[in-house]
Parts: structure tokens; sequence; C-alpha cells
């Protein structure tokens, strides 16, 4: 009975681990078909393989890179950099096909010095860069970015010029406030499957209320290949090299940040930090192979998925897996692919906003691991107030200025990480 009870739990772990997998991988394939203008085929099959990518990615990661269960997913920074070459191609003229292949090209190098950086063993080395008030601000400026996102698709407001869907916002509000609830009040396996159970009741209500209007295509073969270079073979220019280089300070920071945080809520250490994340440099340059091979949005480690092991109280590693790898085989069945496409993407969104009020309590620990004297606290305040007001800039504030500055200072969570590494290290603290 006991044994049997273990491997129910063990069961509803590894569905629970599969839902955070495939809430964190539905929308932004969505997004980026709106961007470039993609037909329905097309996103499908997207999602498709971004959920192939983020199965074999997290899988890689947990297994064989960081080896701690922390999921990989689309990488919002990187959905920045989409919106901005699509952007510039169209006031230029220039094909939005060719501007995916650019971005297969710049996967192509960020995956390299990645690469690099593990293999060599210096990827380690970075670590005195990140100090906690370092970690702490990147994780509290990431979920306020993000924080913007998940609220509109929640509301589902689709442009600036929309209303927001009151009857599906009240959904979302009410699985994000049940969520809350059950982890914080919960007991037992109720608390541990907080978040599955929040989804699978909104879902329902969803569907039962008449929101879901979309349905099942039973006219797919069985099995479906992911097509290889699906936008065409990569190209490289200038500015993708400069910004991938740019960019790969952000990955670094990405996968110190998500160690940073797991570490500090799942109880064993799978090995030193040094070798740990240089472990991880290497799985993460690989992942970014597969996401040029595969034609997808870059992939990262989640920093959220620290706020939820510490919501659910799931640490262990093998249930984790075994969710990794059938997120990558079911990518391979378009019917099961088509029907979880239909997990609304508000219901989603609210279960993991529930899952960033973790993150940034886990921010705020790091933050305060080290006493805020003037020095610190004026360092911070910078930080925020320049990384978050460059969040409230319309789109075409930065119009004038060439594309890789675009990107930069579009870019709040990039700039507020420049801005506080920066002066953490010119601006010393006094010696007693």
């Amino acid at each position: 009975m006991e044994t049997q009870n273990r491997r129910f739990y063990g069961s509803l772990s590894t569905f629970q681990w599969f839902i955070f997998l495939l809430a964190n991988s539905v929308a932004l394939p969505i997004v980026i078909g709106g961007i470039f203008h993609l037909s329905i085929e097309e996103v499908s099959a997207l999602m498709q393989r971004t959920f192939l990518v983020v199965g074999l990615s997290s899988f890689i990661q947990g297994w064989l890179g960081h080896r701690y269960p922390i999921a990989d997913g689309p990488a919002g920074s990187w959905v920045s950099v989409f919106v901005i070459l699509a952007d510039v191609a169209v006031r230029q003229g220039q094909s939005l096909k060719e501007t995916l292949q650019i971005l297969e090209g710049g996967f192509l190098i960020a995956g390299l010095l990645l690469l690099i950086l593990g293999l060599s063993g210096y990827f380690h080395r970075l670590l005195f860069l990140f100090t906690p008030l370092v970690t702490g601000s990147f994780l509290l400026i990431l979920a306020l970015q993000l924080s913007g996102v998940f609220m509109k698709g929640m509301i589902a407001l689709q442009g600036e010029s929309s209303l927001p869907d009151y009857g599906t916002a009240a959904i979302s509000f009410g699985v994000f406030i049940l969520v809350i609830l059950l982890s914080v009040k919960g007991k037992g396996w109720i608390k541990n499957y907080a978040v599955l159970i929040g989804i699978l009741s909104g879902w329902l209500l969803y569907t039962l209320l008449g929101k879901s209007s979309a349905s099942v295509s039973t006219n797919e073969s069985w099995v479906k290949l992911p097509e290889l270079f699906a936008w065409g073979n990569p190209h490289f220019n200038a500015g993708i090299v400069i910004t991938a280089i740019l960019f790969t300070f952000i990955l670094v920071s990405n996968t110190i940040a998500a160690v940073s945080a797991v570490s500090q809520v799942v109880p064993e250490a799978p090995g030193k930090l040094k070798e740990t994340l240089n472990r991880g440099g290497i799985a993460g340059g690989i992942s970014h192979f597969l996401c040029a091979v595969f034609s997808t949005i870059g992939v990262v480690p989640l920093p959220v998925s620290a706020g939820f092991i510490r919501l659910t109280e799931q640490t262990r590693v093998r249930p984790f897996l075994v969710a990794c790898l059938a997120l990558s085989g079911i990518s391979l069945v378009p019917v099961i692919v088509n029907f979880l496409a239909l997990l609304p993407g508000p219901i989603a969104t609210a279960a993991l906003l529930a899952s960033f009020v973790q993150m940034i309590g886990i921010a705020f620990q790091s933050i305060l691991r080290e006493t805020l004297d003037q020095r610190r606290l004026t360092i911070l305040g910078i930080t925020l107030l320049i990384s978050i007001g460059l969040m409230f800039l319309p789109p075409t504030a930065f119009q004038g200025l060439p594309s890789i500055l675009q990107y930069v200072f579009s870019n709040g969570l990039l700039v507020g990480t420049m801005i506080v590494i920066l002066l953490e290290q010119l601006w010393k603290a006094d010696k007693a």
C-alpha cells in the first residue's frame, strides 16, 4: 500500500512538472507568430518544436548540466530581440523570414560562446560579478518585467487599443488567488499540488463558461517529426554578432540567478558550485544549438522554477526528468500537441504569476543576505529606477538609434543588470 501511494504521488509530481513546463512553453510561440505574421499552421509547428526543445533542454540540464530541477523555457529577454529586429525589418523594408534566419545565426553564436565558457572553465569565474545584490536585483527586475506580460495575458488584452475580457480576467485572478491560498493554507498533498489544482480548476471553469472556442484537429498523422531549420539556413551579420555577444552576458546572469535561487529551496546540492555552473554553461550552449536547428525561441533556465519548487515542495529531480522526456515525446504526436495548445493562456499565466510571488521573496532574501548600508541602498535605488523606468517608455522611444542600441536601451533587464554589476564593482565598500 505504501509503495502504491509513493508511485501515485510520484506520478502526480511528474504530471505537475509537466504542466509547469507546458505552461511556460505555450504563450511565447503565439506571440512570435503574431509578430512575424506566421500562419496558423506555422504557429502550430513552432509550438511543436518549442515543446521538443524545452523538454530536451530541461532534461539535458537536469541530467548532465547543473543537475537541479530547473525548467528551461522560452526566454522573455530573447523575445525582446525578436520584437526589435522585426520592427527594424519592417521599417527598412527587409524580409521577416530573413530576420528569423538571422536570429538562428544569433542562437548559434550565443551557443558557441556558452560552450566555450563552460568547457574552458571560465563560466564560474564570472561568479564574482554576481554578488547577492546583483542576483537579487536581477530576479526582482525579471519578475517585474514579466509581470506586465502576465497581467496582459490574464485579462486577455490583445493590443494597446483593445479592451480587457473581464470574464476571463475574473477566472484568471480566481486561479491566482486559489493557488496562493492552497500553497499558504493547504496541508499535505493539497499544498504540494496547488499549481496543478489551480490550473485544472481554472481550465474546467473556462470551458464550462464557453470561453474556449478552439477544437482539436483529428486530421493529423499520428507521428510527425519536426522540420530542421524551418525558417531556412542561418544568416549572420555584424549586428547579430554584437547582439549575441552582449546577450551571452544576460544568459550567464540568467543561469547563475536560476541556480542560486533554486539552491536556496532544494536541500541537496548536486556538486561544487564551480562545476555546477560550468556544466550548466555547456548544457546552455547545447540548448541554443537546438534552438537554432529546430527554429524556436531561445530557451534558458527559468529562475521562476525556484518559486514553483517553494510553492509545491517538489524538490526531487527524477519526476522532473520524466516530465521533460514526456513533453519531448508528446511533441511528436500532433493530436496531443493540438490538445495541449488548448490550455487557456490566461489560466497558465495566472498560475505562473503565483510562482513569481515566491520568486520576489527569494529576490529580497538574496538582497538582504548582506547588510543594506547606504552604498547598497543607493545602488539598488539607481538600478530599479532606471530599469523599471525604461519599461514604461513607448517602443518608438529609441527608433533613431542603431538596431543594437535599440535592443540594449529598450531592455530594462539588460540595462539594470549592467548598472548594478558596474556599480558593485566600481563603487567599493569602505573598509571598516
